[in-house]
């Protein structure tokens, strides 16, 4: 038993460190973020549901929910090779929706740290 528990903590580090470490996925502030998703042409996605979405989000953001069954489909019009700035409400569903579109082939996706709710907090519109 006493092996066994370093062992699982060692797996469990090691599990972490990996999902963290994805070269294709970057979280980004607030700032930042408002500054990169100004230029032209960008590819911002709100990841939200459409409710959520009407209620507020980033002016020229595509909802795309990621709840949706055709979540990775609507993607397909996308470029793989350009950055895109994907956000939620709080960084939890943006996270899994990066993963699902690294595994996807996207080689520069950009998360909003803090989500949709930082965002407000900091003021922006």
């Amino acid at each position: 038993m006493k092996k066994l528990i370093p062992f699982l903590f060692g797996i469990f580090l090691i599990t972490s460190m990996n999902a963290q470490q994805d070269p294709y996925f970057k979280v980004m502030d607030v700032d930042k973020y408002e500054q990169a998703v100004a230029r032209k042409n960008v590819q911002l996605v709100d990841v939200r549901t459409a409710e959520e979405y009407k209620e507020g989000h980033i002016k020229g953001a595509k909802n795309i929910d990621f709840f949706a069954d055709d979540f990775l489909k609507q993607f397909r019009s996308f470029d793989k090779e350009e950055p895109l700035y994907l956000y939620c409400r709080s960084g939890n569903r943006s996270a899994k929706a990066s993963k699902q579109l690294s595994d996807a082939g996207f080689k520069n996706i950009i998360d909003l740290k803090g989500g949709y709710k930082a965002w407000k907090a900091a003021g922006k519109k």
